[in-house]
This record gives structure tokens, C-alpha cells and sequence, in this order.
């Protein structure tokens, strides 16, 4: 098994004790990146969430992006 690897971004993003709805988790990440890198890599960040097959797959790629917590 591989290391984990650091998140794209250091940022600090809290999903626990929070609405779990896949479209509030996207919404939280991307506002937290746009608030920290700007509207490009927010942007970037939803396209690539809205990818996701599963909601399983969306929270891996939550946390390889931001640090969530």
C-alpha cells in the first residue's frame, strides 16, 4: 500500500457534523478554495467533483484535495 499523499491544497475544510448532501459538500469545498486560491482552482475543483461516480468517490476526492476535518 502506498503513503497517503499531502492535499492538493492546504486547506482546512470541516465535513463532519455538517449537512452530508453531496451538492452542500462540493459547495463548502469550493467556497473554502476560492475564499484561500480564487475562482480559477474553485471552479476547476466543482467540474472535477461533478465527475464523480459515486459518493464514496466524491469524498476521496474531497480529502485528496483539501484537508478535511
Amino acid at each position: 500500500m502506498s503513503e497517503p499523499s499531502e492535499p492538493t491544497y492546504d486547506i482546512d475544510v470541516q465535513l463532519s457534523e455538517t449537512d452530508g448532501n453531496a451538492f452542500a459538500i462540493i459547495g463548502r469545498v469550493k467556497r473554502a478554495i476560492q475564499k484561500e486560491e480564487g475562482a480559477d482552482a474553485a471552479r476547476r475543483f466543482s467540474e472535477q467533483a461533478m465527475l464523480s461516480e459515486s459518493y464514496d468517490d466524491l469524498l476521496q476526492f474531497c480529502m485528496r484535495t483539501v484537508n478535511v476535518t
